[in-house]
């Protein structure tokens, strides 16, 4: 009888995640109207974490992707603000995993820019960036960010180069040309000390990432089209999917340590599509779409032979153009949500949602569905990495810390890069360095030409009008006398013209001069000199003018004088 039973059961498994099933969001749960790239080439074009989703747009010159809050579900407006620096199409994005505000793109230009993205999104295009990385001589395709370094960047570019960033510094650390044909795919292992990489030349290569050395590779899929890779975890296992020699799609599982032959190797389907992998650390289970698919096959890894076993799949009748993926930290735990796709549709401009879930009745948080995921902090400083250290990435419980986000300000801005707004600003000001020697003698204004009249009178509206006034009035350096100060108190009607023309006059100067920057360097300098010093021509074009007013109110009390009055 107990064979039988075993006979009976036999291929069956008992496992928590054998009956997750896939529940596309509702429409107006989705990002519709978005004008999803066209471009041939295999990345996702889409990248979410818990505040923001961003997508990859068609663009009719240049390179731009859309960002957008990730509550801002439906209908879009075409015309929404997007980020637009790029000079060619953008090829691959990707959120930095300890700030929910920066996102790295890549693009045909051959560079890679660093964004910052305001909480609540853009509100206008963004054309300004953060850090700009050359160093490719050909366009970039692939990015990825470390998971326990910070700052840490790599990109994989079609000049067969994979190159190592410090994005705090703006330079590079290492560059690893090992390649001898196009990179189709990079991923690092769960501490980032070892990279895989797969290229055209079929072959599956695992690197020391900071020296470029290779530790092992081995030829990976017959076929001829590309293939992809990803680490499974921590467990020194990848996975990797590609094409047989008779075209048919199919998964190999290898060990790191030894790339000669692979650990197990099976056939998917025959379909044409670009399979791309996606492995859940916390659940142990990988995910395998087809690009131009409409399903979603997932599997559970284990740490015996036959190494993956099938669970099921998620079957829609929409193709897929991408795929991009929720950090575990932005989840649904109440919901028993343990993955989130966010689905690029092929045919038509929408995203959608696709939350994977376990069927559990229980509204209590499930312990053994959530274990301590990767958080916001980093493990290592950049600098720590670069000198040889190694860490397991910091974790935190979805208990505690569900949905949590980073609100960390703009970094990365080296203090010997100088944006564009440096350069223009130096070549303005780069005459005031050369050939400008001040002159301290006093002003004649009587030899002054036209033109420095002309300039000098419309620096105030107030003059200008006192100037038609008094036009045919020569200007006189003034000079104050007791008769002045006697004039004043005894007329008061002068005295209230005074306090209320050259009083209030010489306040506001003396304000603005309190509130004026201090200069920071010998332009700036140089550019205060000059304003101050027609500050001072302007004042004392008023105090020639009061001197002849001065002089008009002295015949006018000797008029009256005469008169006896």
């Amino acid at each position: 009888m107990t064979n039988d039973r075993q006979s009976w059961f036999r291929g069956v498994r008992s496992s928590k995640f054998r009956h997750v099933y896939g529940v596309p969001a509702k429409r107006e749960k989705c990002y519709d109207n978005i004008k999803i790239t066209k471009n041939a080439h295999d990345s996702q074009f889409c990248a979410a974490n818990p505040k923001f989703l961003a997508i990859v747009t068609e663009v009719a010159g240049g390179g731009a992707f859309l960002v957008l809050p990730i509550d801002n579900t439906g209908r879009l407006d075409f015309n929404a603000n997007r980020v637009t620096g790029h000079k060619g199409p953008v090829l691959d994005i990707k959120w930095n995993p300890f700030n929910d505000n920066v996102i790295a793109s890549s693009s045909d230009d051959c560079t890679v820019k660093l964004w910052h993205i305001p909480d609540g999104g853009l509100s206008r295009n963004l054309t300004e960036w953060l850090v700009e990385l050359q160093g490719h001589k050909r366009r970039v395709g692939y990015l990825e960010w470390h998971p326990t370094a910070e700052n840490i960047l790599l990109s994989a570019g079609f000049d067969h180069l994979v190159i190592v960033w410090d994005v705090g510094r703006a330079e590079a650390v290492s560059v690893i040309d090992q390649h001898p044909d196009v990179i189709y795919s990079m991923s690092l292992n769960r501490d980032g000390s070892l990279l895989a990489t797969t290229c055209k030349d079929k072959k599956l290569r695992v690197f020391e990432p900071r020296s470029g050395i290779i530790v092992s590779e081995g030829i990976c899929h017959a076929g001829t089209k590309a293939s992809k890779v990803t680490f499974l975890g921590g467990s020194g296992r990848l996975l990797t999917t590609g094409f047989s020699r008779h075209s048919d799609r199919q998964y190999a599982v290898w060990s790191q340590h030894d790339l000669s032959s692979p650990l197990a190797c099976e056939t998917i389907d025959s379909s044409s599509g670009i399979v791309f992998p996606f492995y859940d650390n916390d659940t142990n289970m990988v995910y395998l779409a087809g690009k131009g698919d409409g399903n979603l096959r997932y599997y559970e890894v284990v740490n015996e032979a036959p190494w993956v076993h099938y669970l099921s799949q998620f079957i829609s009748g929409n193709p897929q153009r991408g795929l991009g993926i929720m950090p575990k930290r932005g989840v649904s735990t109440a919901a028993c949500e343990i993955f989130r796709f966010y689905k690029l549709h092929a045919t038509r401009g929408m995203c959608e949602p696709i939350s994977m879930i376990v069927p559990r009745k229980s509204d209590q948080f499930q312990e053994d569905l959530y274990p301590d995921t990767i958080g916001t902090t980093p493990a290592l400083s950049a600098k720590d990495w670069i000198s040889g250290i190694n860490s397991p990435p910091v974790l935190i419980s979805l208990k505690t810390g569900g949905s949590i986000t980073t609100h960390k300000p703009r970094v990365y801005r080296s203090s010997n890069q100088a944006g564009a707004t440096d350069v223009n600003t130096k070549k303005k000001f780069a005459f005031l360095s050369t050939e400008t020697v001040p002159d301290y003698r006093p002003i004649d204004y009587s030899e002054m030409n036209d033109k420095r009249q002309k300039t000098c009178s419309n620096q105030s509206t107030k003059f200008h009008q006192l100037q038609q006034k008094f036009n045919n009035v020569p200007f006189q350096t003034p000079r104050y006398s007791n008769k002045f100060y006697e004039l004043i108190s005894k007329f008061e009607n002068y005295s209230h013209y005074y306090k209320n023309n050259i009083g209030s006059t010489n306040m506001n100067d003396n304000k603005a001069l309190e509130t004026t920057d201090v200069p920071n360097n010998e332009a700036e300098l140089r550019l205060a000199y000059l304003r101050q010093s027609d500050e001072l021509r302007l004042v004392k074009r008023q105090l020639a003018n009061s001197q002849l007013r001065i002089k008009e109110l002295e015949e006018q009390i000797r008029k009256y004088q005469q008169k006896g009055l």
